[in-house]
This record gives C-alpha cells, sequence and structure tokens, in this order.
C-alpha cells in the first residue's frame, strides 16, 4: 500500500489572493504577547501543575514582562478554579497585567467560569467552539447553521453573565480547529460573534485563529490570517490574535508570517511546551525579533534561570538544541566554526564592527541572555580545532597562544579527545597544555642566574641548572638577556637551533599578574615549543627556553 495516498490534507485557502504580507522583510513592531503555559501548556502535563507551583510559574511570567497570561480553564477542574480565585483574592495581579481563562461555548461552563473570574480586575473570558468539516461532521454532526448558532449563543451569555458578575471583563473568540475550516466560514462565525459584543476601540474584542492541528504550510496560514485581518467587522475594534501549534514543525513560521500578515497578538508557552507537539515557542519568537534589532518587550536576560524553573515546575527538559536555551545551541565543535568564532570575537572586541554584531555562527551575543563564552560557545572534542583550543586557553586562561604555535597545540589537545573518545573540559584542557609546554623538566632546570651587561648590547649570564640529578654551573654571552641563556645551553648540550619565535604578554590568573612567554626554536627542520609563566618576564622567557630545549633533548 502506498502511505501516501492514506492522507490528504484539508486546508482552505482564502476565497481571494491575499499576499501583501509576502512584501515585508521582519516584524518591526512587538505582537501583543499572551502566555497559555498555565492553561494549555498545564493542560499537557503527565502531572499538571499543583496551585502554589502555578502562582511561582505566574509570578516568573510577569517578572518576564507578560501583559497578558491566560491562568486556566475554571471549570476544568477545582484547582483551575481554585487558582483563578487565589489570584483575586490574595490581590496577585498587577494593575497592568489582565488574566485570562478559558471555556467552551457551553451554558454551564461558562457559568462557572464566570463564578471563577468574579470581582477581577480586568479579565479575558476566552470563549471558543469548533468549526472543522471534520468536527462538525465526526463530532457534533451539526450544520454549519448549527454550530454558528452555538459560537452566537455563548457570546451572548458572555455579555448577560459580564453585566452581573462584579469585575471588568473583555471578550475573546476562537473558532477551534480553524486550520480545518473553510476560511469564509470561520470569518462569518467570527463576524457573528462581533455583531453580538459590538466592541469598539475603546473596548476591544479579540479574535484568535488557532491552529489547533497545524496542517496548511506556514505561507497558507499566512494568507489566510490576512484574508481576516482585511474582512473582520469592528476591525479598529479588534485585536486580531494567532494560536499557532507545531504539529508540522512550522509553529514559529506560522507566527512569524501571522504578525507580518496583520495579526496583533501572539498566544503562546515558554520553550513550546502544549498539547502534542506543543505551542508555538515564545522565546523563539521574541529573540528572534531581538536578532534583527527590534525590542520584543520580553526580558530574556537570564534564560537559563528562567529554564530552570520552568524545568522544575514542569517536569519538563529543554532540548539540548532548542534555539537560545538548548545546552549546545551556542556550542561549536567543528574546529572551522570554532576558528571562525574565534576570529569574529577578536573582531567585536576590537571594535571594528562599530557595535553591530556579526561574529559568525552566532546570531546572537549570548552573554546578551545570560549565558558564558567560556562554558557555552566553544567546547573541545575529536572534531575541534586550533582556533577553538586558542579560544578555550585564551578565555579560561588569559594564554595568548601565537599564530605558529595554535596548530600544534590544537592537533595535540584534539588527539587528545580522540584517544579518550570524550569531550575535554577547559580544565583539562590546560592540564595537557601544562603538561606538554609548561612543566617540560625531563632532563634540565635553571635554578639560578646572573646577568651581566658587556658593553652597550652584550649581555653575559652565568647559570646553575639541575642536570640529570646534578648541579651545574654554564654560562655564556649573547645579543641581551635570552639570547646569552640561549648560548649557554646550546655550548652545554652542544645542541645547534634556531630561535624563531618569541612572543610575550600579561596575564592575570586567580589574583597574581603574571607574563607569560612563548619561545619556538626549530632544530633539524623541526619546531619545538616552549611556555613559561612567571611574575618577572625574565625568568618566564628562560622558564619557556627550557621547556622547549627540554624537548629537543
Amino acid at each position: 500500500m502506498d502511505v501516501a495516498k492514506k492522507y490528504h490534507t484539508q486546508y482552505f485557502l482564502p476565497p481571494v489572493e491575499c499576499f501583501d504580507w509576502v512584501k515585508k522583510d521582519t516584524i518591526t513592531k512587538a505582537p501583543i504577547w499572551c502566555s497559555v503555559d498555565l492553561r494549555d501548556g498545564n493542560q499537557a502535563l503527565i502531572e499538571p501543575m499543583s496551585l502554589e507551583q502555578k502562582l511561582v510559574f505566574f509570578k516568573m511570567l510577569i517578572d518576564i514582562g507578560f501583559k497578558e497570561i491566560e491562568v486556566g480553564f475554571p471549570a476544568a477542574s477545582d484547582t483551575e478554579y481554585q487558582f483563578m480565585r487565589a489570584l483575586i483574592e490574595r490581590n496577585m495581579i498587577p494593575d497592568d497585567v489582565t488574566v485570562q481563562v478559558l471555556t467552551q461555548a457551553r451554558e454551564h461552563i461558562i457559568k462557572k467560569t464566570f463564578e471563577a473570574v468574579k470581582g477581577a480586575p480586568h479579565a479575558i473570558v476566552h470563549l471558543y467552539n469548533s468549526t472543522s468539516v471534520a468536527q462538525r461532521e465526526q463530532v457534533f454532526k451539526k450544520s454549519k447553521e448549527e454550530v454558528l448558532n452555538i459560537a452566537v449563543e455563548g457570546a451572548k451569555l458572555l455579555n448577560d453573565l459580564a453585566n452581573e458578575t462584579e469585575g471588568n471583563f473583555s471578550f475573546e473568540y476562537s473558532p477551534e480547529s480553524f486550520p480545518g475550516t473553510e476560511v469564509d466560514y470561520a470569518l462569518e462565525v467570527c463576524n457573528a460573534v462581533l455583531d453580538v459584543w459590538k466592541p469598539t476601540p475603546d473596548h476591544k474584542a479579540i479574535i484568535n485563529i488557532p491552529t489547533t492541528v497545524q496542517i496548511a504550510m506556514p505561507h497558507v496560514f499566512a494568507s489566510q490570517v490576512e484574508f481576516f485581518n482585511k474582512n473582520l467587522k469592528y476591525r479598529n475594534g479588534v485585536v486580531l490574535s494567532i494560536h499557532p501549534h507545531n504539529d508540522r514543525g512550522g509553529g514559529v513560521a506560522d507566527a512569524e508570517f501571522g504578525v507580518l500578515a496583520g495579526a496583533d497578538r501572539v498566544e503562546g508557552t515558554l520553550f513550546g511546551n502544549g498539547e502534542r507537539t506543543g505551542n508555538v515557542d515564545v522565546v523563539t519568537l521574541a529573540l528572534n525579533m531581538l536578532t534583527h534589532g527590534y525590542e520584543s518587550g520580553l526580558d530574556f536576560s537570564n534564560i537559563m534561570e528562567i529554564r530552570k524553573i520552568y524545568e522544575e515546575l514542569t517536569g519538563m527538559r529543554v532540548h539540548e538544541r532548542a534555539p537560545y536555551a538548548g545546552d549546545l545551541v551556542f556550542t561549536a565543535f567543528s574546529g572551522s566554526h570554532q576558528d571562525a568564532i574565534s576570529k569574529g570575537m577578536a573582531w567585536w572586541e576590537s571594535g571594528k564592527s562599530n557595535g553591530r554584531w556579526t561574529v559568525p555562527y552566532l546570531p546572537i551575543d549570548p552573554k546578551d541572555i545570560g549565558r558564558e563564552y567560556e562554558s557555552d560557545v566553544i567546547r573541545i572534542n575529536s572534531q575541534s580545532g586550533k582556533g577553538g583550543v586558542a579560544f578555550i586557553l585564551k578565555q579560561n586562561y588569559g594564554m595568548v597562544l601565537p599564530e605558529k604555535m595554535r596548530e600544534e597545540v590544537g592537533y595535540l589537545i584534539k588527539g587528545v579527545s580522540d584517544e579518550r573518545h570524550a569531550e575535554l573540559s577547559p580544565v583539562d584542557i590546560f592540564e595537557i597544555f601544562e603538561k606538554n609546554y609548561i612543566k617540560i623538566r625531563t632532563h634540565f632546570d635553571v635554578t639560578g642566574s646572573n646577568f651581566t651587561p658587556e658593553g652597550e648590547e652584550m649581555m653575559f649570564t652565568r647559570l646553575t641548572i639541575n642536570h640529570d640529578g646534578s648541579e651545574k654551573r654554564i654560562s655564556g654571552e649573547g645579543n641581551g638577556r635570552l639570547d646569552s641563556v640561549s648560548n649557554a645551553f646550546k655550548d652545554y648540550f652542544n645542541l645547534d637551533y634556531t630561535l624563531k619565535v618569541y612572543e610575550e604578554h600579561a596575564v592575570s590568573i586567580g589574583s597574581s599578574s603574571k607574563a607569560a612567554s612563548y619561545v619556538g626554536i626549530e632544530h633539524n627542520g623541526r619546531m619545538y615549543w616552549g611556555v613559561g609563566i612567571n611574575q618577572d618576564i625574565i625568568k618566564s622567557s628562560v622558564s619557556a627556553l627550557v621547556s622547549a630545549v627540554n624537548k629537543i633533548l
């Protein structure tokens, strides 16, 4: 059997072309954000949150900056009902925050909902009923006219109960299962509801388009939203909202295209929690805006703390590759990526980018959302390269390797990782680096030194060395201290090498400021590298040379 023949996606295009949204290249104004974590997200948990857990989550959503929060389905359970009452009775709803509750278009459920929101300083009562062909035919067995009447009667009851109930209320309507509904019929139902509510610019109603099950491609959804945007009644009194789900993996695209098409408002959840594949991820949407240079109005500057609280309260786990918050989303293991990032970071730190973030492979500066370069950006395994290893040594230990030394160090480190079949931590990397370049004393070490100038340029040195367990005194002269020490080594060990590279820089490790020196010497066509770290620059450079010569020996 050809499995594909089993499926036929029944979505509906608008009766006229609606593609003006295509002409826009980005979102320049943040939509109204409505979190549905405490309702849609909560109902999808294996173990829904307790009342006290929901209170903690509610406080976090306020801290992030949400001004509209759907807090539950009060008629669904006692916890949902009591949560709404607790917010009101404990006076926990800030003046600039509106809570939202969901209700089916059924009389007893609507009445229970208004009991729950009695006394609310401002609450949105969110009414819905299903309108799709499949639901009409298979579930309700009702005609278009009968389904439209369910919506209208529910809207009337909201009007009546709002007038009878203490509190400040506004209304929202969703044609549930919209993706499987004829677009012109869905518009007809929504306009019939608006005819009941008669919204005005001073007292707006919300029409919410939910992709209850995402079945169409994002550009189709955008054209549907544009059709609504152009044909809703009372448009200046209506907030056009969208509620994307993620069944096809296109929730973010639906939301972004929908806003381009005229949606004023987006309902979603943190990290995309929700039924089946989840709701649209508001974290991704908001930070996508930031990467385009526009403020979202939501604060994710400490994304990992938000993630920690979210995971503790919901029992869910944010995937390692989830945009912005995943453990690995800023991490480069590939050598070429690491090299580009390292050079891009140097460019950024030099100020050459004129304040514009252009670092390769990083769409956003991790520090802007509370993440760290050291632990998040470059991590080392057998796929890594010289740029990544050099970056780790610089960021964590202040060691700026000479360009000509980086390839050798990179191969050394990735070889160890390959042998161990494991990722190497910054501590691992420095220990390997220290063992192979700093603490090389296999044959000898310098235990004392004395320098005497000879003329304007020459320097004479006397050294005490420990050579294979015996103390020796050697001497040499040269053009400067390091050259005189090098000549002493050459004479004593009968070596012929050339000092090819010498670099030094200040480095702070812990509380002490020290100098790092790098020496590269060529012997029989091969480079040998040594590194020295000491508070005294002369001792640092001599120590680096000692390591390099020991490697030759």
